[in-house]
């Protein structure tokens, strides 16, 4: 009696490392940083949202800008001081799913300053060969770097073992800001791009049966198809990818783009716009993109009202999905509807849309 009851409970653990949950029709997402998951006050939050609202899909940051890792399995996370233990990241996984949300791994690949200050040869170079450094004086890893790609999929194999639903691939490319002059491959767009690319096929050859795949990329990438000089040329990444996640953050805009004055004052204009020239732009490929929208302050305070112009942009482009960014992860409940009301996106365009358009 007792070996039948071990076999199965060590079956019931083991299936439940199985255990996934299918892409929602519609994302309606947050971010959050793993340690969040320990304060007892954003734990509390965060479980009213999963069990009470719209929200159906956590975005929990496993690498960070700064290279640091929350999960172990790394030894070179070890190696060069990046990993960072942190506890009941598993617990809160197979919590959320026991609720029906959809849990996504986010992971910083390509800015990484501690791989590349401990391993130079990985390092993007300037022209004279020594280590580049943008503005913070961070080092960047070099796309074409097999070493690279073999530490990220390191940290996505683990991720993988852990029950997460998606891995959503950051900082997939060069950077865009520093004295991009002394760059290596500064005037090589094509190179930029392809590197970019065989990076996001390998991805697609390595996971694409085994787990969802989503890359994270600039606004401005879905509205300008040339990859914007660091490597994003969102044409040639799509067809590898379940889905694009553009930042459509308006505070990250200049003033004027898209013939908004203000951007980040008049929010509902600039998603409105970044929206209909990204659509004409990528036509049937746009299915595959849900959009970051701004909930965190940058030069002036974002309030309730703000996040739900944004919301409202989206759905009056019949764009029913998005996920909420703040950095550590931080949201006022009261934006989001209640899971038990009828969904406000539908309503509001059941005379125009077939849901089944929208499924993935």
């Amino acid at each position: 009696m007792k070996t039948r009851v071990f076999i199965f409970l060590y079956c019931l653990c083991f299936f439940s490392t199985l255990f996934s949950i299918d892409k929602p029709r519609f994302i309606r997402g947050i971010h959050i940083m793993p340690w969040c998951i320990n304060s007892q006050k954003l734990i509390e939050q965060y479980k009213f949202l999963a069990e009470f609202t719209e929200i159906n899909t956590f975005v929990i940051t496993i690498k960070e800008i700064n290279s640091d890792v929350y999960i172990d399995g790394s030894n070179k996370s070890k190696q060069i001081g990046a990993y960072k233990k942190t506890l009941n990241i598993k617990k809160f996984i197979d919590y959320l799913h026991e609720k029906n949300i959809y849990v996504v791994a986010r992971l910083s690949v390509f800015l990484d300053p501690k791989f590349s200050d401990n391993f130079n040869d990985a390092s993007i170079k300037s022209l004279d060969g020594t280590v580049w450094r943008d503005y913070k004086g961070n080092s960047w890893c070099d796309p074409e770097s097999k070493e690279v790609w073999e530490y990220n999929f390191s940290i996505v194999d683990k991720c993988i073992e852990m029950g997460f639903d998606e891995i959503q691939f950051d900082y997939i490319r060069y950077p865009s800001d520093g004295n991009l002059k002394n760059l290596l491959y500064y005037n090589n767009s094509m190179k930029k791009d392809n590197n970019i690319l065989s990076f996001v096929k390998e991805i697609n050859l390595k996971y694409s049966k085994k787990i969802n795949i989503g890359i994270d990329v600039f606004g401005l990438s879905i509205t300008s198809m040339d990859g914007l000089g660091i490597g994003q040329n969102i044409l040639k990444l799509i067809p590898y990818v379940d889905r694009v996640y553009p930042m459509v953050y308006p505070s990250h805009y200049a003033k004027g783009t898209y013939g908004v004055k203000y951007p980040n004052r008049d929010v509902y204009d600039l998603i409105n716009k970044a929206i209909i020239i990204s659509k004409k732009k990528l036509d049937k490929n746009f299915n595959k993109v849900v959009p970051y929208i701004q909930a965190f302050d940058l030069y002036r305070k974002y309030t309730k009202d703000d996040i739900l112009d944004e919301i409202q942009a989206l759905y009056d482009n019949d764009v029913g999905e998005w996920i909420l960014w703040h950095p550590v992860g931080k949201y006022d409940s009261k934006i989001f509807q209640s899971k038990f009301m009828s969904d406000r996106f539908i309503n509001m365009r059941m005379d125009i849309l077939e849901l089944s358009d929208y499924k993935v």
